[in-house]
């Protein structure tokens, strides 16, 4: 079983963010849910995203690495959306990584040092609509993350939804969530 340290998106620590993990946990993985925003949930993404902002992505991107120590080295990094920010940064740098798990976003590798490790396998999961993932370059840095991994999948769900896996938001999409996350525990299951 794997040991996973899950990263919110920008609506905070949402009750849909704590049952995805708890999925997992009942699959039998150890999973850390650390909060990036500090008790905050916000109703609107706009909010949560202005919260990040006036915060400083780099804060939270180092409450996230924080949130890493203390664990063992040999964690999958999951990341939802803006909760990519710190799983990407930590799998692509923290030594003993075993895998990534990147929901509805994907920065170039080069933001973070480089290439990808070698020896970490990755999954990239959006909608190929979403006006986030689709039109701001994540999913071409999904693609270009995939071309030159060695263990690397993306895959793309149709529907424009930004945060389709959180059953707690609007904008859940629940027959794209389930494959998605039958795809994530597939992932996990293949870890040693």
């Amino acid at each position: 079983m794997a040991e996973v340290l899950v990263f919110h998106h920008g609506h905070g620590l949402t009750v849909g963010v704590r049952q995805f993990a708890e999925q997992l946990r009942r699959a039998g993985h150890t999973v850390h849910v650390p909060d990036l925003f500090e008790g905050q949930v916000f109703d609107s993404l706009g909010e949560g995203m202005g919260y990040a902002e006036d915060t400083g992505f780099g804060t939270v991107i180092a409450r996230g690495t924080a949130a890493a120590e203390g664990l063992p080295a040999e964690l999958v990094y999951l990341g939802f959306s803006l909760g990519v920010l710190p799983a990407q940064k930590l799998a692509q740098t923290r030594p003993g990584a075993k895998g990534a798990l990147l929901l509805e976003a994907c920065v170039p590798v080069a933001e973070f040092g480089g290439a990808w490790p070698h020896d970490v396998p990755v999954q990239v999961h959006g909608m190929d609509a979403d006006p986030f993932f689709a039109r701001e370059g994540d999913v071409d840095a999904a693609r270009a993350l995939v071309a030159t991994a060695a263990d690397a999948e993306l895959f793309l769900y149709p529907g424009d939804r930004h945060l389709f896996t959180d059953s707690s938001l609007p904008s859940h999409d629940e027959h794209a969530a389930t494959q998605a996350t039958h795809r994530v525990l597939d992932f996990l299951d293949r870890i040693k």
